[in-house]
């Protein structure tokens, strides 16, 4: 597991890599961010032409994370959760 200033500094790295002002990158950019932080691995993706691109998937911090994220007031579902579009 990787320390938490690594994880930072990860997170940080994501932000000069896909900011974008188009609201579907910035959106995959904070979630890439968040993946960084939680301690997801690095993972290969394809996305929808066929292009291969490095990402971050999935550990049980980010999955618990998002679980926390998403109740309210209403239940379990009460916020939506997005992970936008890689740039």
């Amino acid at each position: 597991m990787s320390s938490a200033e690594d994880r930072i500094d990860d997170a940080l790295k994501i932000v000069f890599k896909g900011v974008s002002d188009e609201a579907h990158y910035l959106t995959w950019t904070v979630d890439q961010m968040v993946r960084a932080l939680t301690g997801c691995p690095l993972v290969m993706r394809t996305n929808r032409y066929g292009e291969t691109y490095q990402a971050l998937g999935e550990s049980k911090e980010y999955l618990d994370f998002i679980t926390q994220y998403r109740k309210g007031e209403s239940g379990p579902e009460t916020y939506s959760w997005d992970i936008g579009i890689a740039p």
